[in-house]
């Protein structure tokens, strides 16, 4: 098997696990809701992080513009 065809059947098994997991999750209602709650604190804790750093960097910028 060369490493092209090893890479071809890799991806093809984490795309099947890959949707074979999302089917049971959202079929499931608990497990729906944890995916729910586990999305709502990803981003309630990511996007203010990505915002403050981007400020941070565009006033950072803006200073040095001035000078």
């Amino acid at each position: 098997m060369t490493t092209e065809s090893a890479r071809t059947v890799s991806n093809a098994v984490l795309v099947t696990a890959g949707v074979a997991a999302a089917y049971v999750v959202l079929t499931t209602p608990p497990l729906r809701r944890l995916a729910v709650v586990g999305i709502r604190l990803w981003l309630g804790a990511s996007l203010p992080a990505f915002l403050l750093s981007q400020v941070g960097r565009a006033w950072a910028e803006a200073g040095q513009a001035r000078h």
